[in-house]
């Protein structure tokens, strides 16, 4: 099976692999959605706080709209990470008014170089399709048409369970199922060792998630 990225890693599966704890493409969605915090920024009141140090919270908005992005609701990134960026922005402009002071902030993002992106990217890119390849068929079907890694846009849930016949929580479960096996080593192996994510704190993590989602599963039968 062929993956393809349009925009390299910057496509919709770079998500998958940014949610699965691949730096490189953190890092580069981290880079091209910039723009968006500076937008969001300037259109809002700063309440006396440096620039700078807003931009640090707006970047850290960014972050987590990255980390938790879910394509297949068919809501588009700028108007997702938007809400999550001004939500920090003004978290930290309202700490400042307060008398205790405000919030201490991580460092910014430290991209890689250029060139250490583009030495793993096809490395990275292949890996994902390796991953990919191996789940069951209908499940590969799933996260291929849920995160476009096909070419296409990526369709929503709804879109999904009406291409299989199901209910658009079925097509989420599967899809669900199917990010439970990707994470696994047997499935994923080549793609962590390729993003630092083969340690025993990382699988340790793992587990932690596919524990919290076998039992959301089981509770809704």
């Amino acid at each position: 099976m062929s993956i393809v990225h349009p925009n390299g890693l910057t496509g919709p599966g770079a998500y998958v692999c940014a949610q699965g704890g691949c730096r490189i493409c953190l890092e580069a969605l981290m880079r091209q959605h910039e723009g968006l915090v500076h937008t969001v920024l300037r259109r809002q009141a700063r309440g006396g706080v440096e620039y700078a140090e807003l931009l640090q919270a707006g970047r850290i908005g960014l972050w987590q709209a990255v980390s938790h992005f879910d394509s297949s609701r068919g809501v588009a990134f700028s108007t997702y990470a938007g809400v999550a960026i001004e939500r920090w922005i003004w978290r930290v402009v309202a700490q400042a008014n307060r008398p205790q002071g405000r919030l201490p902030l991580p460092k910014s993002p430290n991209p890689l170089q250029m060139a250490e992106e583009n030495l793993w990217q096809a490395e990275v890119h292949s890996a994902l399709a390796e991953a990919v390849s191996r789940l069951p068929k209908r499940l590969r079907q799933i996260i291929v048409a849920a995160y476009g890694l096909d070419g296409e846009s990526s369709r929503t849930l709804i879109a999904i369970g009406q291409q299989f016949g199901v209910s658009r929580e079925m097509a989420r479960i599967w899809r669900n199922d199917a990010l439970l096996l990707l994470r696994l080593p047997a499935f994923s192996g080549r793609l962590r060792r390729l993003c630092s994510q083969d340690s025993r704190e990382a699988y340790v993590r793992t587990q932690a998630l596919n524990r919290a989602w076998l039992r959301q599963k089981r509770g809704r039968r």
